[in-house]
């Protein structure tokens, strides 16, 4: 049985492409404004890759911020639900899973089957997400791609103590106008964001094993400072961003 799971995400549309439980292709593209279209355009590369025509899709789940604007889903599920599925088909051991996407955040604690008992999240505010991550290299004049790792070479972090997109952009600027090296500004923006989601997985209570999910678990700074804060390892998938698809993958496999 072939099926398909679609992201559509406020930057990046994601599809994944399952036969069973095998993984027969992927596809990522930047969202833009026409979300229907580029869904499509997604969809369509992902079934070339995987050497298939759309008729043989059997089922289609979309999920995301997007989700209701995808045309040829046969049904939408919420993201909690399918990084829930998605960790826990990879992870089958996972119990709390932190999601950290472009525009939001959310720490969900999950049962032995994958199913969602509790959750908290910041899906109003940018604070701790993607965006944040991307404004603050851009006032360091950083690659994205490199904070992480810069991150991990500090000598002191400094407290980044407002977590407002502005007002944190503007306390960086002024670090760096004192002189003070990049990579603590960089640790202490990435301990600030850790702060934030060790606040949500109290809300909730943390239950081992751990697996962040979203395109910012490819942040190895991210990582580490969660790491620390939580005390205990975190599991990250092969492709952290794809989970939201794989899991509406898995429900559209499952759904009857």
């Amino acid at each position: 049985m072939i099926t398909a799971g679609i992201d559509l995400g406020s930057l990046s549309t994601k599809v994944l492409i399952l036969e069973d439980d095998n993984i027969l292709s992927t596809s990522i593209l930047t969202t833009g404004e026409e979300g229907a279209l580029v869904a499509k355009k997604a969809m369509d590369d992902a079934i070339k890759k995987a050497n298939i025509s759309f008729e043989e899709l059997k089922n289609i789940v979309s999920t995301g911020y997007g989700r209701r604007l995808v045309p040829f889903a046969k049904q939408s599920k919420s993201e909690m639900l399918c990084h829930a599925k998605g960790s826990h088909w990879l992870f089958p051991k996972a119990r709390t899973v932190i999601d950290v996407g472009a525009e939001s955040s959310k720490v969900i604690r999950i049962n032995e089957n994958g199913v969602v008992e509790d959750f908290a999240g910041n899906d109003k505010c940018a604070a701790g997400t993607g965006v944040f991550l991307d404004t603050m290299a851009k006032a360091l004049e950083v690659p994205l791609e490199e904070i992480g790792q810069l991150s991990l070479e500090y000598k002191e972090k400094v407290q980044i103590s407002s977590m407002c997109a502005v007002f944190a952009e503007s306390e960086v600027v002024s670090h760096v106008h004192k002189g003070i090296p990049r990579n603590d500004i960089l640790a202490g923006i990435h301990e600030s964001i850790a702060d934030r989601i060790f606040g949500m997985v109290n809300r909730i209570g943390m239950q081992n094993d751990v697996v962040m999910t979203g395109g910012v678990a490819k942040n190895i700074g991210m990582v580490r400072a969660l790491e620390e804060k939580l005390g205990t390892k975190i599991y990250i998938p092969e492709y952290p961003q794809m989970i939201g698809a794989l899991g509406a993958a898995l429900i559209a496999r499952n759904s009857k």
